[in-house]
């Protein structure tokens, strides 16, 4: 793993296929993308995995810097949201947990990002809201709630 990441060229066809083919991806969507379901690296399968590990690669693709760029400024949003909401809250608990639900948020997103243009090693982590999975859609849904839950109990407070 630890030679993939630093030479995927070390192994084409095997370890460091998937990173290849995802750089090949973002590279390949240039500015405003080649549009919708128009990717070859997903239409012709060159990606594996595109619709949980990769999807970024994919969505750069098909929508280029201009959908990456918004992407991650949507998750700017999101993380600047939980930070304000641990800022605001009056109870150590929940500030605590909202501070360990934006890290949460913020790892997943670095992490995936970083893998799929070749930034960290390939370790599997799926990008959050977007990434296809039952597992990791309930616990995103179950992480903005308690977000949720604590901007809400603030007023509650006496």
């Amino acid at each position: 793993r630890i030679l993939t990441f630093l030479n995927p060229d070390h192994d084409p066809l095997g370890s460091g296929y998937h990173i290849i083919q995802s750089k090949i991806a973002i590279g390949s969507g240039m500015i405003t993308g080649k549009g919708y379901l128009q990717g070859t690296q997903n239409g012709l399968s060159f990606l594996p995995e595109e619709h949980t590990d990769f999807i970024f690669s994919i969505l750069a693709e098909e929508w280029g810097f201009v959908g990456s760029a918004l992407l991650i400024f949507l998750f700017i949003v999101l993380i600047l949201w939980g930070i304000s909401i641990a800022h605001r809250c009056r109870d150590p608990f929940g500030t605590i947990l909202a501070i360990g639900v934006t890290s949460l948020f913020f790892w997943q997103v670095i992490i995936n990002i970083g893998m799929t243009m070749g930034l960290m090693p390939v370790v599997g982590v799926p990008l959050p809201f977007i990434s296809y999975g039952g597992s990791s859609t309930i616990t995103v849904a179950i992480c903005v709630g308690l977000l949720m839950n604590v901007s809400m109990r603030r007023f509650m407070l006496e």
